[in-house]
């Protein structure tokens, strides 16, 4: 058989819940690669911001492996600067004679050397969309129809929290970045050697941008305003409360026109991934093609009364979307395995036959996509590390199963059942009738922590940060 070509779409900042059925997020391309894929329902981000979770995703490693904790252009340019030396799954793709090309979204190193990680072909847009979403939030002229500036607590400048635009996607960022890869895509077609093509858009993501001609499409009552919007948040670290009051700021319209404007930016992905979509089956390669979809991390989106991402370990900001379609995948699919976004070049490598990447911190999914009922029992841990934006702070999560626990270095600890509270509502740490789930499961947060080299943490011994539940040594148990 011949190496399959391989392309990968990516957005950013889509909870893995507008995939739910049911939900009135209109996706009609998206959802019918789901529906003659395999949709995984348990797919995490490693890190709830982008710079790190992308340099996760091209590495396959953990964060403090490759060096980028933090968003790139909030910091330093000598700090999250990404480890060279490490290996990127692209690289694997372009010595098997793949022709590769990235468009859109990199946010993972500076300079953006894109052809250093083996993309041939460079099409980041990250200087052009910094420069266009600096321009609309600072700017307020006409191009837009409808825009919510933030302004509140007083002593921060505005800044726009969405914004409904008069131009279409296509004469955007987006659907310039699209058509960029449209070319690349016809070049390949037509090369007779197998491809590699990665799409990043950077929707929709805060602030929500979209076309009018969508958002007017929707009805404001088909926002779907989450359920624990009005969780108080007790029992929860202290720093998820301070961060909350800013959905409550909003209006019961301003919070569905936010909502709207997310649904809206995602129909105009969907258009726009379609056409290429379209264009890879009419040159009768579809059927030799990987197709992923996926985003690099969650959103909250009002959940717990929070909005935006970073701050909070809730499944609402780790929870993506996982989509794949491809030659000796299940069809029509839902897998229950658990996976992380770093997995995702050990799984394609994989799929493609190609070396394995070598990184230590994560793995191939590849047989749960080729048999999901039967593999489902081999995925059923996943872990994220997050280190603050433009805050520090130390938090790790563990999924086992249906447990979940959350280590905060900052304050107090998580511990939810997330098969009898879904939403959240009840953390379970310091419950005396689940002390023992929570020190088994920080138990198995350290031996993450060993085994992955974060050595910083596991030598934290010193008697003035023995924060946590039980100590590193637990994890020899």
């Amino acid at each position: 058989m011949a190496q399959p070509n391989v392309l990968v779409l990516m957005v950013d900042g889509l909870q893995g819940r507008f995939f739910d059925p049911g939900h009135p997020c209109r996706m009609p391309h998206l959802r019918a690669l789901a529906a003659g894929g395999v949709r995984v329902a348990r797919a995490y981000s490693i890190n709830p911001i982008s710079s790190p979770s992308r340099a996760s995703m091209l590495t396959g490693l953990l964060p403090h492996n490759h060096g980028v904790l933090d968003v790139i252009h909030s910091v330093a340019d000598d700090q999250s600067c990404l480890r060279r030396e490490k290996p990127h799954w692209a690289q694997r793709f372009a010595a098997a004679g793949y022709r590769t090309g990235y468009f859109g979204k990199w946010h993972v190193d500076r300079p953006e050397d894109l052809e250093a990680y083996g993309w041939q072909v460079n099409g980041s847009t990250d200087g052009e969309y910094y420069r266009n979403r600096n321009r609309v939030s600072d700017g307020g002229g006409d191009e837009f129809a409808l825009r919510k500036t933030l302004d509140v607590p007083r002593g921060y400048k505005a800044s726009m929290l969405y914004g409904v635009a008069h131009e279409p996607a296509e004469a955007r960022t987006p659907g310039r970045t699209v058509a960029a890869a449209e070319g690349f895509l016809e070049e390949s077609l037509k090369s007779g050697k197998p491809w590699c093509c990665f799409v990043s858009l950077p929707e929709p993501n805060e602030p929500p941008i979209c076309g009018k001609d969508v958002f007017d499409a929707y009805e404001l009552g088909a926002a779907r305003l989450p359920e624990h919007a009005d969780d108080d948040l007790a029992g929860r670290p202290g720093l998820y409360r301070k961060a909350s009051g800013l959905w409550q700021a909003l209006s019961e319209r301003e919070r569905r026109e936010m909502l709207v404007g997310q649904y809206a930016s995602m129909t105009e992905i969907d258009r726009l991934y379609g056409r290429l979509l379209a264009r890879l089956d009419a040159s009768g390669q579809r059927e030799r093609t990987i197709v992923v979809f996926t985003s690099d991390h969650g959103n909250l989106l009002g959940a717990h009364g929070l909005i935006a991402h970073n701050v909070s370990a809730f499944e609402e900001n780790y929870h993506i979307p996982m989509i794949f379609s491809g030659p000796g995948l299940a069809r029509g699919a839902l897998a229950h395995g658990l996976v992380t976004l770093p997995d995702l070049g050990p799984t394609l490598l994989d799929l493609a036959g190609l070396p394995a990447l070598g990184a230590p911190d994560s793995r191939s999914f590849a047989a749960l996509l080729k048999d999901p009922d039967g593999e489902a029992r081999n995925f059923q841990t996943a872990y994220a590390e997050y280190f603050g934006a433009r805050y520090t702070l130390t938090q790790r999560v563990w999924w086992n199963g249906n447990w979940k626990f959350v280590f905060n270095g900052f304050d107090e600890d998580e511990l939810y059942d997330l098969a009898n509270d879904p939403q959240e509502r009840r953390n379970l740490a310091r419950d005396p009738l689940h002390r023992g789930k929570a020190d088994e499961m920080m138990a198995q947060v350290w031996k993450r922590v060993r085994d992955t080299g974060d050595q910083t943490l596991w030598e934290s011994h010193w008697p003035g940060v023995r924060w946590a539940h039980v100590g590193p040594l637990a994890a020899e148990a």
